[in-house]
């Protein structure tokens, strides 16, 4: 299991997107709809996935929050403040 935040979160979106890319080629500043073309409930089933994996409660955040994390290195950011895990 990834020791990092950063590599987690790589993994776990790799997972949601269709052509399940390399998770070393995701782009932190990419944006997660326009470039990558996550859904609506991909983002959520991501999310839901990263922060059990990472042990970050859901409740940590405001749908103002979610809505924020339009990026993955946004993601990894808010995560940051929350998880035990490194980077």
């Amino acid at each position: 299991m990834p020791t990092d935040l950063e590599t987690l979160a790589r993994e776990k979106l790799s997972r949601v997107l269709r052509d399940h890319p390399d998770p070393a080629s995701l782009d932190l500043g990419e944006n997660l709809v326009e470039t990558y073309g996550i859904t609506s409930l991909n983002k959520v089933l991501f999310l839901t996935s990263l922060c059990k994996a990472a042990e970050v409660g859901l409740d940590n955040f405001t749908e103002d929050d979610l809505a924020g994390m339009r990026t993955l290195g946004d993601v990894i950011d808010a995560l940051r403040p929350h998880a035990p895990l490194k980077g």
